[in-house]
Order: C-alpha cells, then sequence, then structure tokens
C-alpha cells in the first residue's frame, strides 16, 4: 500500500496522475495541506481552498515568474500570466475593450450560431465523437475567427495544441517542435496584419488590437508580440473545450442531472460552474516566493516554487457541502477555475458563456445521450463517444 509521505512526494497533476487525483487531494487535504514534491524540480503544493486565495492575493510574497505553468509550456515568459505587478496590468488593459459586458453581448448570437451548427451536424452525421464535432469544433470555430486566425490554418491547430499541453511531460522534444511551430506561425501572421487598422464599425480581431497596443506611447515589441499570441492561442482553445468535453462526459453519466437541465434550461448557467468546480480545465499554477514566508507552520524560502492545486481547493469540505458531489444546482459557488486575484483568467466571462451556450444548444439538438465507451478519462480534450438514437 502506498504511504501518505510517497503519495505527497511524488505528487502530479498530469498525465495517468488525472486518474485518481480527486482521491489523491482528498488525502493531501487530510494528511499534509503544505506538502512536497520531488516532481519537476521540486515544488511545495497547496490543497485548501483558502491557502489557495490567500496566496494569489499576496503579490508582495509571491511571484508568477519564471511562469505560472508546471512544468512550463514555453520556454519564454508567457503574457500576460507570467508577470508580475505593475506591468501585469498594462498588458491585461490591451484586451479588456473586448471583454466588456457589451462586447460580450455581440458574441452571444455568433456562439449560439454555431453550436447549434455543430450540433446540428454532430447528429445528422451519426459521428459519436462529441469531443471532435462538438467540444473542441466550437472554440476553435469561435475563438479563431475571434482572434483573426485565417480558416485554412484550423486544421493545424489540434495537433499544436495537443503536443505542446499533453506531452510536455511524456516528450518534451515534441512539445519542444510544436512551440516553435506555433511561434512561426505567429511570426508569419504578425506580419500579415501589420498596417491594419481597427475598423471603427467593428470590435476588431485580437490580433488587431495586440498590434494596435501602446504601453507608455510604446507598440508592443515582436517578442511581446509573440509571447501574448501564443498564451491567446492555448488559453482559447484548450481550456473551454475541456470544458465543454468534461460536462458532457458527465452529463452522459448522470441521466437524472441531463433531463433536469433539459426541462429547467435555466440551471444550466448553475451547473457550469459546478462543472468548471469539479472538473476544471486548470488543476493548477505555480508562484515563486521572493522570499521566507511560513505556511500552516512549514517554512517555505526564498526562491522556493508553490504549486496552487485549484482542483483540490475546489473540492475543500471547509468551503463546500458534500464537495464531492456534483449538484447541478449548486448555490454560492466561489471556486477556483479561473483562479483569483490580480492573475484571475483575463477571458473567464467568455469562457463561461461558451460553455452555457454550448450545452444549452447541445441539450436542445441532441437526443439523451449516454457514456459509449467507460474507458475514456474525464479530463483532457481526448475522444469522447456519446451514443444516441438519432
Amino acid at each position: 500500500m502506498t504511504s501518505i509521505k510517497d503519495i505527497e512526494r511524488t505528487m502530479d497533476f498530469h498525465g495517468e496522475a488525472l486518474d485518481n487525483i480527486f482521491e489523491t487531494y482528498r488525502l493531501m487535504r487530510e494528511n499534509c495541506p503544505v506538502g512536497r514534491s520531488e516532481k519537476y524540480g521540486g515544488f511545495w503544493f497547496l490543497s485548501k481552498s483558502d491557502d489557495i486565495f490567500k496566496v494569489e492575493q499576496d503579490a508582495e510574497t509571491y511571484s508568477v515568474k519564471p511562469t505560472m505553468l508546471v512544468p512550463p509550456v514555453a520556454d519564454f515568459p508567457m503574457i500576460p500570466i507570467d508577470t508580475d505587478l505593475p506591468e501585469l496590468m498594462d498588458y491585461r488593459r490591451i484586451l479588456l475593450p473586448l471583454f466588456t459586458p457589451q462586447a460580450l453581448a455581440k458574441m452571444e448570437k455568433p456562439v449560439r450560431d454555431i453550436s447549434q451548427d455543430l450540433a446540428r451536424k454532430f447528429v445528422e452525421s451519426g459521428s459519436t465523437d462529441a469531443t471532435a464535432g462538438f467540444a473542441r469544433a466550437l472554440p476553435t470555430i469561435f475563438f479563431s475567427r475571434l482572434a483573426g486566425f485565417p480558416e485554412k490554418d484550423w486544421p493545424k491547430f489540434d495537433a499544436w495544441v495537443d503536443d505542446i499541453l499533453y506531452e510536455r511531460t511524456v516528450d518534451p522534444e515534441r512539445a519542444r517542435k510544436a512551440q516553435d511551430a506555433v511561434i512561426a506561425y505567429f511570426d508569419d501572421l504578425i506580419e500579415k496584419y501589420r498596417g491594419r487598422t481597427i475598423d471603427e464599425a467593428d470590435t476588431g480581431t485580437i490580433m488587431d488590437f495586440l498590434l494596435e497596443a501602446r504601453i507608455k506611447g510604446e507598440p508592443l515589441s515582436r517578442k511581446e508580440l509573440l509571447s501574448y499570441c501564443y498564451l491567446m492561442f492555448l488559453g482559447g482553445l484548450d481550456t473551454t473545450a475541456w470544458a465543454i468535453r468534461a460536462s458532457l462526459w458527465h452529463l452522459a453519466q448522470d441521466l437524472d442531472a441531463q433531463r433536469k437541465l433539459r426541462e429547467n434550461p435555466e440551471l444550466i448557467p448553475m451547473a457550469a460552474e459546478e462543472f468548471l468546480r469539479t472538473l476544471s480545465p486548470v488543476q493548477a499554477m505555480g508562484r515563486t516566493c521572493k522570499k521566507d514566508t511560513v505556511i500552516r507552520g512549514q517554512e517555505i524560502k526564498a526562491g522556493d516554487r508553490v504549486v496552487l492545486l485549484f482542483g483540490a481547493g475546489n473540492r475543500d469540505p471547509e468551503i463546500y457541502d458534500e464537495p464531492e458531489k456534483i449538484k447541478i444546482d449548486r448555490e454560492d459557488n466561489r471556486h477556483l477555475a479561473f483562479g483569483a486575484g490580480h492573475h484571475r483568467c483575463l477571458g473567464s466571462n467568455l469562457g463561461r458563456r461558451e460553455l452555457v451556450i454550448g450545452l444549452e444548444e447541445f441539450l436542445k439538438v441532441v437526443p439523451e445521450f449516454t457514456l459509449g465507451d467507460p474507458s475514456e478519462k474525464w479530463y483532457g480534450v481526448g475522444r469522447l463517444t456519446l451514443n444516441f438514437k438519432s
């Protein structure tokens, strides 16, 4: 039998470690809420919600440098998430106009139209893979249009995202080649966009906003543009796809919840928050201690890496009643799926709307469905086989 100390020492939140991650989180919360893993060069990890919230909001003690991602997904800092205050706010302000309530309201119809079309085609095609037919297709189409990525390039994206995010702990060289391919792609795309101006009658694309941006009167450098594009590409295409897929994975096994949401679609926004809490696409983020500190009696030295286990905090029994249970009508759902504090996900409200609208339209169009392959996991963006009567 594996000891608690061994589980702590080998703590991981990638790949096959996610198979039993929720039980691992429970053991860590109960036995070593501040633990030490030897993975990825060694790091402390926090599994209690309150501790994670405190660190997220303590910019005096913790830095996001060299990167929030453990292990890294790039060999350069990713803007804006790998940037500390005050520079962080300069970078975030660039895209804020795209995420105002007014801007998001304009995006509602395109997201709904794409969702309806994909759901209809999924049923008519006789396909059973809801990941390829819906969960990945929705953010790829919508976000790529919003960002300004040419449609002819979309078929390349899934393989790049998969190699960078899901192969980095298995085949780092493959991940590195994908990183280089994405950087080369954006280097070329940036040049094609230079000289364009934002049409006053439109919001413009994310690419337009980045090229028009000024910080202290200066345009973004080539390195800054490439870094911003790289992060935007990964975040916009992967996390929403994971969230939609994981939600459908759960509903395929919880037919009572599926039927309840069909009969009461007004509950879907609340259900979406619960899926984000329990099946979050972002299970952890990292920080670096800037000075010696103490958490729950554990000394942590300046320079030490600290990983915030969002997935563990999201199931903390001190915060949630029956935290392991997915309740589609759970209220007061303060979760960490998008982080907290100054580094909270910039596109969180857009991601929410994509998830909610996607679920609304899928449940309207697709008949009652069940999980076709029980071996398919809850996490990631792999195949999701759904059985339904057409």
